[in-house]
């Protein structure tokens, strides 16, 4: 090879041989790069199947041939994660599809010189004494930092993206950080025509069937036990959207989830319980709306009214950023097309 040898003057990245397209990259620890590159070399494979590149082990070293575009994603790629499994991390396949996402998205606004000085990928992340979540999609990081800057964040589409994850995962941080002092968590109960009243049990038993998404994203974050304490002292409320009326939510992390089977109504009674030091997250996908025929979805209409407000972030996820099986992705794109394709026909006839 003719490349010129480009040693890093931090201990903490490999070392590089380079030319035009194609790229050496030897990694000191023998543990980690073996955990880098996967069994059977599974993740170098993913990389060569979603960049088209030729991607070869040998030992301790990878070599990357392809195009130059392709090739540079591919050594950011491996670089950060290398970065991952030094601070204590571990590499599966979903960190892998993440970091290429990532290192993908970064190149699409740089041209080629500013695209090659790029040494790192950054991406947004969650931390709580139990996990410590990162982005990986470029939706998500555009998520996660919203969720940091913004008090009232709208995050709208299709399943599988992470939004209520990534909420509750949120609220969770805040409440360890001491930024807020509770998390209520709610959620229409269209099925029961929030006449809960009807329902039997207590209130929690009322609306747990509701509302188990955002429990098990916050057993996830908090220790099982905790979660327990936290729900019988008031410190994670639940709270149906029905007897949210009169209330204003200081202090508090609130988070409202399938926020597209609310009422235009309901939506605006919601949204004015934010009080003084509160953070609050709406997740929704207006795609599956399921209020009865003619009732005007509250989230469809808050996402047209609020769009230019000040203070309000709105992140909307697409196929492309569902991190469940690929599968879902696929299957979600081919119900959006569905769904388009009838509006567009309903609109014509009317």
């Amino acid at each position: 090879m003719n490349g010129q040898e480009l040693v890093s003057s931090s201990p903490r990245h490999p070392r590089i041989a380079s030319d035009a397209n194609h790229f050496v990259l030897t990694f000191e620890n023998n543990r980690f790069a073996s955990e880098l590159f996967g069994q059977f070399d599974q993740n170098l494979k993913l990389l060569e199947q979603r960049l088209h590149i030729d991607a070869r082990a040998r030992g301790n070293s990878v070599v990357i041939t392809g195009d130059v575009l392709a090739t540079n994603q591919a050594r950011r790629t491996l670089d950060y994660l290398y970065e991952k499994l030094q601070k204590g991390g571990s590499v599966e396949r979903s960190d892998v599809e993440g970091a290429i996402r990532m290192a993908v998205a970064a190149d699409d606004q740089l041209t080629l010189p500013t695209m090659e000085k790029k040494a790192k990928l950054t991406m947004a992340q969650i931390s709580t004494r139990k996990k410590t979540i990162i982005a990986r999609t470029p939706t998500q990081d555009a998520y996660m930092r919203a969720l940091e800057r913004s008090e009232m964040v709208f995050g709208v589409g299709p399943a599988g993206t992470g939004k209520t994850y990534l909420a509750v995962a949120h609220a969770a941080q805040l409440l360890e950080r001491g930024a807020v002092e509770k998390i209520i968590l709610s959620r229409p109960a269209v099925e029961a025509g929030e006449r809960l009243g009807f329902l039997p049990g207590d209130m929690k038993e009322k609306v747990d069937p509701y509302l188990r998404p955002l429990y098990d994203a916050l057993y996830d974050m908090i220790p099982g036990d905790k979660v327990e304490r936290a729900i019988t002292a008031g410190v994670i409320e639940i709270a149906p959207l029905a007897f949210m009326r009169g209330r204003t939510l200081a202090n508090a992390a609130i988070i409202l989830d399938e926020a597209q089977n609310t009422t235009a109504m309901q939506m605006k009674m919601f949204l004015t319980r934010l009080g003084e030091n509160s953070r609050m997250i709406i997740t929704g996908d207006p795609s599956q709306i399921d209020l009865p025929r003619g009732v005007k979805s509250g989230l469809v209409e808050a996402l047209h009214l609020l769009n230019e407000v000040e203070g309000i972030s709105i992140t909307r996820f697409k196929d492309i950023d569902v991190v469940r099986h690929p599968l879902v992705g696929r299957i979600v794109k081919a119900y959006d097309a569905t769904y388009i394709a009838a509006n567009e026909e309903a609109s014509q006839q009317d």
